[in-house]
């Protein structure tokens, strides 16, 4: 394995001047330091009016984990140039394969060489000062190690390698505080130990701790999925003004990008669509379908987008100036095998004429402006629909977005919702009031009915009126579901619930809340 490091990768990474004493903090303590704050006795660690009074011309930088991985990623970059597959252990240390460029360059010590000076390259080039350190060693383990110290070890000498080295490179603190009782103070003192001894003793930890004391770290390396740039872009001299035109070339592009996708074997169900102005606004929007976008699909999707903006139909207005730049992206990709079309034809045309249709009026108004409602978790029957726009994943154990006012058997069938305790069993109710109406429950004897606090009704429900209303008999019954949420909230509700069948044959839900009786939902 080889192994790139570079010493206090943060702080190279905030770009501050080289020789300035530099430091980085993260939750008031030093994360990183550079050499000249070292010099002056200021490590990770430490707190940050100590780090101020070791060092009082110290520049804190406060630490920016987005910033590190984005500044090394040229890095990256640049050792795949010399050896593909890198894996980026953190930000600052990288590892790659070497067997194999050490046959092609003709040993370790040139792809080392070959490695230091492209990234020494790639550091220049961003302006950026750092000192380079490459390491080659068995294992990934090892080779970190190696990189630490710029040495390249000769094949089947790692054990020797790490022998002398401390326990504390084992980046187990507590593992390392225990050897060093025992007298363990090396790697190699720790590795001498019998393997069986080390698993009973210290468990799975300490056993994968012991082989990588002895030089036996068989972990694979996890090379770094590249991502694969299939954007393609137009842009307009002069601008344009029609739609039309526009059209035209994102046809070009559709097939463009097809094209790049047929030859990686890609198919997309995604495409994003971006048109700039020559005053600078930007119209982005994600269009998804149900199988591969065609060359067709994409065009369409791209006409109705900027019909929509240039016309000034939707919420953004219309701009106010021509296009100068229209880009399309594919997104969702997946192996493009083809799609098998069923035996009179296309199976579901009809959907399929539908689907376009509202695409298009989504291109027109927004994409708010179709939406479907969708079956989510939930005790209330108002809150077990929402609605989601049109072309999103329709989840249903997904939460948010805006709820629709229908009962639960209007949302989509086919959606399997796990069981929320204190909910309703089914049937669901067809129709649920926007506010719940007054009522009032009576036994036998003309007395309001109750719930205790163990959920137990005071006396069978005999009869019902709602709001005001004479009271109708009660023939059936079933309940009561509780719900008692956010008890430590004082938002909290406690609530019980009843099916109640009517004498004129009507059924209703009820809840029961402060002693007080609603009517929440209607049966069919």
């Amino acid at each position: 394995m080889l192994a790139v490091h570079i010493p206090d990768w943060p702080v190279v990474a905030s770009g501050e001047e080289p020789n300035a004493a530099v430091a980085v903090l993260a939750a008031n303590q030093v994360r990183s330091a550079g050499a000249t704050a070292r010099a002056q006795g200021v490590h990770p660690g430490l707190r940050r009016r100590e780090a101020q009074a070791r060092c009082p011309e110290l520049v804190l930088v406060p630490a920016d984990p987005d910033r590190d991985a984005r500044v090394f990623e040229p890095i990256v970059a640049a050792v795949e140039t010399v050896v593909p597959g890198v894996e980026v252990t953190e930000p600052g240390n990288c590892l790659v394969r070497s067997r194999g460029a050490a046959r092609y360059f003709g040993g370790d010590g040139v792809v080392a060489a070959q490695v230091r000076g492209a990234v020494e390259a790639c550091l220049a080039r961003a302006g950026l000062h750092a000192v380079v350190r490459v390491g080659v060693a068995d294992g990934p383990f090892a080779a970190l190690v190696a990189a630490r110290a710029d040495q390249v070890v000769p094949p089947g000498g790692t054990p020797d390698f790490l022998a002398p080295l401390s326990v504390d490179l084992l980046d187990q603190p507590e593992l390392a505080d225990v050897l060093r009782r025992l007298g363990l103070v090396t790697l190699g003192a720790f590795a001498r130990l019998p393997a069986a001894d080390v698993l009973a003793r210290f468990g799975p930890a300490g056993a994968l701790a012991h082989g990588l004391a002895s030089g036996e770290d068989e972990r694979p390396l996890l090379p770094r999925e590249q991502p694969l740039d299939l954007s393609v872009a137009v842009r307009f001299e002069p601008p344009v003004e029609h739609v039309e035109q526009a059209v035209f070339a994102a046809r070009r592009l559709a097939e463009e990008a097809h094209e790049q996708l047929r030859d990686r074997g890609l198919a997309c169900t995604r495409i994003v669509v971006e048109a700039e102005t020559e005053h600078g606004e930007r119209r982005r929007r994600v269009w998804r379908h149900d199988g591969p976008l065609s060359v067709s699909v994409i065009t369409d999707r791209v006409r109705w987008q900027l019909d929509g903006w240039l016309a000034g139909t939707g919420r953004e207005g219309e701009p106010t100036s021509g296009l100068v730049l229209v880009r399309l992206t594919p997104e969702g990709l997946l192996p493009g095998d083809g799609r098998q079309l069923g035996l009179w034809g296309e199976p579901g045309a009809a959907a399929g004429r539908v689907g376009r249709a509202l695409t298009r009026i989504q291109g027109l108004l927004g994409p708010d402006a179709v939406t479907t409602p969708v079956v989510v978790g939930g005790r209330d029957p108002a809150r077990r629909v929402r609605l989601a726009a049109w072309g999103e994943p329709r989840d249903g154990a997904e939460n948010g977005g805006s709820r629709g006012r229908a009962g639960a058997s209007g949302g989509a069938g086919g959606e399997i919702v796990p069981p929320w305790p204190g909910a309703v069993p089914p049937p669901a109710p067809a129709t649920v009031h926007d506010e719940p109406l007054p009522a009032l429950v009576l036994d036998e004897g003309g007395e309001p009915v109750g719930v205790s606090g163990r959920c137990a009704v005071t006396a069978p429900p005999a009869w019902l009126s709602v709001g005001g209303a004479a009271p109708l008999r009660i023939t059936g019954w079933a309940g009561p579901w509780p719900v008692d949420e956010r008890w430590w909230d004082a938002a909290g509700r406690r609530r019980a619930r009843f099916q109640v069948v009517a004498a004129d044959g009507s059924a209703s839900l009820l809840f029961v809340e402060i002693g007080r009786w609603w009517l929440e939902a209607a049966y069919d």
